[in-house]
């Protein structure tokens, strides 16, 4: 019995290898595993090698594996690209149409499979994923009727006959490998816990925390990785009252985020690096009108159009310093899909509680990454709207204008939406005085900056860094944010077992930066290694401008377009010693 299995299926983008791996990793989820998906793709809609990689575990997982037990493989593109995955007694299922070849130098053993072949005989070759799930089951031992849930479900709605005919490529793919296997090459899984839990992407997260943070508007121009989000709200949002636009740019998006959110309707916009640039100026439209503001940016590799469809973190500095000028900002950064969902919903409070921007920082990994997630308790989750004022107000002195941008100890102003009677102000992206009125005098706009940045020394956000520390004295602290959160975790057991101290400090709070929580754990500790996917160490530099210690900080990037195995991040830690 095995506790856990790597499995990888690859082919050629726009065959089918998805959805194999969906099918694959559905049903495990449905019996109790705890399951980490990472999908590699090309940046174009068919054609370039495409796989998935897929962990399965009896304990919960936040990264992808070092090694590969089974790859399947519906090209030898796919054997050639990914073949020093797999370890010694690891398994090959190539599909026979294309006379695969078992690289010289891997102990692997190489099946052949006539996945298209069986699947063509029993009508179509697009059952050739089947097949091979089929196959997959064979060497796990595992009985077929569990997958007869997740193919009802999927081709239900093409009848009755198409589920039968599903179901019996899978069977013909387990009787033609089950044939084959001796006892010595099955690999059985430990059985698992049998609870039920959710399987999804964190941009699904992402767009169920933005439901229950009370948003009703989406405006948003698709791009990866974050599409997914939008594509998500366009089918929930109308059922609740609100609307998704699809604009003609990123300009038009977040503008109109804006003036819904001006409106009193809570409002989001989702993109990535490339259109996160062009939002840059209406960042700080929002930041001078002092207009809550949702924005999710899902980072992905750059500069330009870079690496459109991979892995990286390099959106940081921009994040906190791309607007010209200088306003209040919230930057928060995620770790896993439950806290994807948890900070977005608290991304619409924080938003109007300080009146400013909210940036919620993704990465490819954590937005497009299948994960298991625990059920999301609704509880939690609150809506507190700020000073946004209610009701009738008061009038003002001589019929004169609301004090919309009043200048308060805290920084933060009375709110109000548009119709309310006595709140009329004026709203403009010039410097202005508490009514709005246009002002360049000197010493208001010393007293309205002073105001706006005020609001940034009191953010209170629920956990600013995740900290796992049990030592005082540490030989070690690894630092990272968003999805590097379980490669570091792993690493840290097996520097535990070397006889290393290492404390754990996972930051989520990028902006303003959290330096009460982050200051005593890199006091305590010999050396600090700060893991991120970027050239430059841009959270490492983040740390040395706000905590010091510049000589104990150590940078362990990479920038290659993939995301950290545990074995880099340990091999790199232990070169500091």
């Amino acid at each position: 019995m095995i506790d856990q299995l790597s499995w990888k299926v690859g082919g050629q983008q726009g065959e089918g290898i998805e959805s194999t791996g969906e099918i694959f990793a559905i049903a495990l989820n449905r019996l109790g595993y705890y399951l980490y998906g990472y999908r590699h793709f090309s940046s174009r809609i068919k054609g370039g090698h495409t796989n998935n990689k897929i962990r399965v575990s009896t304990k919960q997982t936040r990264s992808i594996s070092d090694d590969l037990d089974i790859l399947v493989a519906f090209d030898q593109e796919t054997v050639n690209l990914n073949y020093k995955e797999l370890h010694d007694k690891g398994i090959i299922l190539a599909d026979s149409k294309f006379n695969p070849k078992r690289p010289e130098d891997t102990n692997a053993v190489l099946y052949e499979v006539p996945f298209t072949d069986i699947a063509a005989e029993l009508g179509t070759s697009l059952m050739k994923n089947m097949v091979a799930v089929g196959a997959t089951c064979a060497v796990l031992d595992l009985d077929i009727s569990a997958f007869r849930e997740v193919v009802n479900e999927i081709f239900g709605k093409k009848g009755q006959q198409v589920v039968d005919k599903n179901m019996e490529a899978m069977k013909a793919g387990y009787d033609f490998l089950k044939e084959k296997l001796d006892e010595s090459a099955l690999m059985r899984l430990a059985k698992a816990d049998g609870k039920k839990r959710m399987f999804m992407i964190g941009n699904d997260a992402i767009a169920l925390g933005a439901i229950a943070g009370g948003c009703r508007f989406m405006a948003a121009y698709p791009i990866t990785p974050a599409s997914e989000i939008m594509e998500y709200l366009i089918k929930k949002l109308p059922e609740l009252g609100g609307a998704v636009i699809q604009t003609e740019d990123e300009i038009a998006a977040i503008t109109m985020a804006i003036g819904a959110n001006y409106g009193g309707v809570r409002a989001i916009t989702a993109s990535s690096g490339p259109g996160l640039s062009l939002k840059m100026e209406a960042i700080g439209l929002a930041g001078m009108t002092e207009q809550p503001l949702v924005i999710v940016d899902t980072q992905r590799g750059g500069p330009s159009t870079g690496l459109p469809t991979k892995q990286e973190q390099s959106d940081l500095m921009a994040m906190i310093y791309g607007t010209h000028g200088e306003i209040p900002k919230i930057v928060i950064a995620p770790s896993t899909v439950e806290e994807a969902f948890y900070d977005t919903a608290e991304a619409f409070n924080l938003a109007e509680e300080y009146q400013c921007p909210v940036i919620i920082l993704s990465d490819l990994q954590l937005s497009l990454g299948k994960q298991t997630v625990e059920p999301l308790d609704l509880s939690k989750v609150e809506i507190r709207r700020g000073k946004l004022l209610q009701g009738e107000l008061p009038e003002t002195e001589n019929r004169g204008y609301f004090k919309r941008y009043e200048v308060t100890e805290d920084g933060i102003s009375p709110r109000v939406v548009p119709g309310m009677k006595h709140g009329i102000h004026h709203v403009t992206g010039v410097e202005h005085d508490e009514t709005g009125k246009p002002s360049e005098a000197p010493a208001n706009r010393i007293a309205q900056m002073s105001k706006r940045l005020r609001k940034l020394e009191n953010v209170k956000f629920n956990t600013p860094v995740y900290k796992n520390a049990p030592h005082e004295e540490a030989d070690l602290l690894i630092v990272g944010f968003n999805s590097t959160r379980g490669a570091i975790e792993e690493a840290i057991t097996r520097l535990e077992n070397d006889g290393l101290k290492v404390n754990h400090a996972h930051v989520r709070l990028i902006h303003p930066f959290p330096v009460d929580e982050m200051l005593p754990l890199i006091q305590s500790a010999k050396k600090v290694a700060v893991v991120e996917n970027n050239a430059t160490g841009q959270l490492a530099n983040i740390i040395k401008m706000n905590v010091g210690y510049a000589e104990k900080i150590n940078k362990i990037v990479k920038f290659d377009g993939n995301p950290f195995l545990p074995i880099e991040v340990y091999t790199k830690c232990k070169e500091l010693f």
